[in-house]
């Protein structure tokens, strides 16, 4: 049997670093949810408005 050897990467990607954080957040938000996320709460967990406010100086 013939094991490939992966080479660690000192570059990462920054973005899907986030992506896969917020990814994470949202479903451990659902998981312990009894009902399904309204729209607000999964603003609130994606943290829409701090980005929506940092953006526009708020």
């Amino acid at each position: 049997m013939h094991v490939a050897l992966m080479r660690a990467r000192a570059v990462q990607d920054h973005v899907a670093l986030a992506e896969i954080e917020l990814c994470g957040d949202l479903i451990i938000a659902a998981s312990a949810a009894e009902e399904r996320l309204s729209l607000e709460s999964i603003d609130k967990v994606l943290r829409v408005t701090e980005e929506r406010e940092a953006g526009t100086g708020r």
